[in-house]
């Protein structure tokens, strides 16, 4: 294992560590008010659009298992798994789309949206995630006996 899978096990970590932050500061702020609501407008324009509406118990028990889920392959991150790069990439993407809607929807929208006070972490997250990711493969120094 290099210093660079390291830096991209502790990259992973902190990703999963802000999403579950995230999702904690998702559900305090009742954000399912805000969100289906939003879908049923849209859907009333597009009626092939994509994104379900969600019950509260349906809702927070998937997120859950994604945070534990993606908690579980910490270890791979650490160990540096040539396919948790691919995985890497997708999720740092996904997060950094989600923290940066959060915070634009507020601004958009002139009030705080659900999500938006852990939305910074989250992009810091991903950014950090990528940032490990593109880092070259350093290794340790040898011994060397003279």
């Amino acid at each position: 294992m290099g210093v660079a899978d390291r830096w991209t096990g502790w990259a992973w970590l902190s990703l999963c560590v802000a999403f579950a932050l995230h999702v904690v500061d998702e559900a305090l702020g009742d954000f399912l008010s805000f969100y289906n609501p939003l879908v049923e407008s849209v859907r009333a324009n597009v009626p092939f659009f994509p994104m379900p509406t969600f019950e509260f118990r349906v809702w927070i028990t998937g997120l859950v298992l994604a945070v534990l889920v993606l908690l579980s392959l910490t270890p791979l991150a650490f160990r540096g798994a040539k396919w948790m790069r691919p995985l890497c990439y997708a999720l740092a993407i996904i997060m950094m789309l989600n923290g940066l809607g959060h915070m634009a929807a507020s601004a958009m929208l002139g009030s705080i949206f659900p999500g938006t006070f852990s939305s910074p972490l989250l992009v810091a997250a991903a950014a950090f995630l990528f940032a490990s990711l593109r880092w070259p493969t350093i290794q340790p120094p040898t011994e060397t006996r003279a």
